[in-house]
Order: structure tokens, then sequence, then C-alpha cells
């Protein structure tokens, strides 16, 4: 029987549910949220030396937890190549997960934050590799706890004053309901996005919008909450929601996004 080799990627926090796990977790060790566990069977130390420096270059060499073992097994042509080609920073976008890779079988299982990260990050494996290796997508949508950002906000706009990054009483009340509603997700980082109507010089609005999401960033900030709980990113009016041909359209447009960051 030939045996090919394995390598398993435990990542961000602990499997949803490691007894599922098909390939032998090490008895004890569970790796925290922000580390990745890194165990299998590998051909030789050259091939466990670049595993483990690429995912030094992705996590950081003090997040990586190595279990990887050297045995007698069969390595595919360029199997070492295509691995590294697989561990990329898109894998902090996964959480409660595991990538595993089997001579020449992928699967990637785990919570991503959207439907459109679920696609990429399947898509983007599918083409790096050649048609022989197999890619099974078993990410899920965290919807659980994106739900609770989406419940907390209501579909209501944070409201500024006109044309500025200072935050109206009624933007502040909202903002403290979205607090609570954050302190549940036990330590998600939450990405803040600011939006614009189209009015206005394009680069204007990025800059706006950039501003009102750290503002908002600031405001959360100064009730007491860890700043490195927070990314912003300001988009401008490049993903409308509404008609900007209408007043209710961009005044729907002008809003702040509250996204499960990885």
């Amino acid at each position: 029987m030939r045996v090919v080799p394995t390598l398993l990627l435990i990542l961000g926090a602990a499997l949803l549910n490691p007894a599922s796990a098909q390939t032998a977790v090490p008895a004890g060790v569970t790796p925290q949220p922000g580390q990745v566990l890194a165990s299998g069977t590998v051909p030789d130390e050259s091939t466990k030396a670049a595993v483990l420096a690429r995912l030094y270059e992705v996590y950081g060499a003090d997040k990586v937890v190595d279990q990887i073992a050297v045995g007698q097994v069969a390595q595919p042509a360029n199997w070492n190549n295509y691995v590294q080609k697989l561990i990329t920073p898109q894998l902090k976008q996964i959480t409660r997960g595991q990538l595993k890779i089997d001579g020449s079988t992928v699967s990637v299982r785990g919570e991503v934050a959207n439907e459109a990260q679920r696609q990429r990050i399947a898509s983007d494996f599918a083409t790096s590799l050649n048609p022989t290796y197999v890619v099974n997508n078993g990410l899920r949508v965290a919807a659980a706890e994106q739900n609770i950002l989406d419940g907390a906000l209501a579909n209501r706009i944070v409201e500024f004053d006109s044309g500025k990054a200072t935050l109206t009483p009624a933007g502040q009340a909202i903002l403290d309901q979205m607090a609570v509603a954050i302190q549940k997700l036990q330590g998600r980082k939450i990405e803040i996005i600011g939006h614009t109507d189209n009015q206005g010089l394009k680069a204007a609005n990025q800059s706006l919008s950039q501003a009102r999401a750290d503002a908002v960033k600031t405001y959360f900030t100064g009730k007491g909450m860890a700043a490195d709980m927070f990314t912003t990113l300001g988009q401008g009016s490049d993903r409308p929601v509404a008609n900007n041909a209408t007043p209710d359209g961009r005044a729907r447009n002008r809003r702040i996004e509250f996204r499960i960051a990885q």
C-alpha cells in the first residue's frame, strides 16, 4: 500500500468537532485563537523545514505549534511546492477549522466571514494546483455571529454631521447598542467599514468614509473596548446599497457596516 505525505493544519481556535479530524491531532495539544497547529507526516526534514518556514512567514513563529513528523512516505511530484502555494494569508480568514493535504487531496473546512470568502478560498486553492489534485470545500459562513451584528444594527444608519466624521447623538446611541452586541462575540475581531453616497469627488468620499470608520473605532475604544478588536476600512461610494439618484437612496448609502473580521 502506497503511503502518501499528510499535513494537517488546525486553524485559529480549536476544531468545531475535534473528533472529526481525519488525521490524528496530538493528545493534549490545543491551538489557541490566532495560532495554527501543524501535524502529519512528511518525507524528510527539508520538507518539514520548508512547511514551517512558510507557516512562520504567514502567522509568525510564535503562533505556530509544530507537531509534524518525518516518516517513510511516498511524495507526489512537486508536493512541497503545491503545499507552499496553499499556505497563504488567506488561511487567517478561517477560524475553528482545518486544512488537510493528504497526498493530492486537499480538504478545507471551518468558518469564514461571508460567502465571497468561502468561494474565493476554494477557487484560489483549485487554480494554484494541477488537475490531479482534488479540493473539497467544507467552509461555512459564520452566520450566527454575523447575525448578532446585523440584528443589533437593524438596518439603521449611524449618523454623522453633514460632510464630517463627527457622530451625532443618534449615531452614538446606535453605537452604544452595537458595543453590547460586540461584547457577546467573545473576542472576535470586527471590521468597521465606512461608505458614502456618490456626491462630490471620489477621493474626498473615500477619505470621509475612512475618517468615519476611524471615528466609530475611536468611540468604541473611548468606552474601554480594546483597539485591537477593530480594523477600519473606507470604501467611499464604491458599494452603494440603494439608488444614488434619490435623497433616500443617498441617505441609505451613507452608512457604517460591521463585519466579522478574520
